[in-house]
């Protein structure tokens, strides 16, 4: 059985992350063989660049965050990515080559030639089957990344360098991301994620569900 390569994508306080989390632990109770991973970090070199990367003290080029985050994603296709897909698994990544295209493309404004350039070398043309991207407005990212620094969260996760971003960097962004969805719906699915978690994690599994039965990853009959 082939591997299946699905991406989670969306802009910081879209909540993929926890969808991510609440789609691992289905798949897990239903018997799916899937790996969660992220970019950056998803290897143990990732973790480090990772740091480096979104220490908000850190000041950091754009050119070399381009190319750190170009270096961490051929670590992570090379050393985790291929290898599970070529053992048949279900791999499931929190962000992936189109947040390059979004944060560093719109976001930083690097031409879509070097950015096609930049992903290509880290890729090596390896391209998920299905990206889910969950969209919300940019005042209600920035108030949950506000919040996720906070009151009963304050010092549990700090903000990072692409947090305190301006508005209008994460508008670029976004709609970059829009863009993508536009441009291929056959494999970016958009989810309005502005309601509660719950909600929109039923729109997550009505997707991903009946997509991996059609590869043969999850039975017909599961454990909701």
């Amino acid at each position: 059985m082939p591997g299946t390569f699905i991406t989670f994508e969306g802009i910081d306080g879209s909540g993929k992350s926890t969808q991510l989390r609440l789609l691992g632990n289905f798949l897990r109770a239903n018997g799916c063989d899937a790996l969660l991973t992220r970019e950056p970090g998803g290897t143990t070199l990732g973790l480090r660049l990772r740091a480096a990367l979104l220490d908000a003290m850190e000041e950091v080029d754009p050119l070399t965050e381009l190319l750190v985050f170009a270096a961490d994603r051929a670590q992570h296709v090379r050393r985790m990515l291929r290898p599970a897909l070529a053992a048949g698994r279900v791999v499931i990544s929190d962000r992936y080559a189109d947040a390059t295209v979004a944060y560093q493309g719109a976001g930083r404004g690097f031409s879509p030639e070097l950015i096609s350039q930049i992903v290509q070398l880290a890729t090596e043309g390896l391209k998920p089957d299905l990206t889910l991207l969950f969209d919300l407005s940019i005042d209600e990212s920035t108030n949950r990344t506000a919040r996720r620094s906070t009151g009963k969260n304050a010092g549990k996760v700090p903000r990072d360098r692409l947090d305190i971003e301006h508005a209008d960097f994460h508008t670029r962004v976004r709609d970059a991301y829009l863009q993508i969805a536009l441009r291929e719906p056959e494999r970016v699915k958009l989810i309005e994620t502005s309601g509660p978690v719950e909600c929109t994690q039923e729109r997550v599994r009505e997707i991903i569900v009946p997509y991996l039965q059609s590869r043969g990853h999850l039975a017909m009959n599961y454990v909701r």
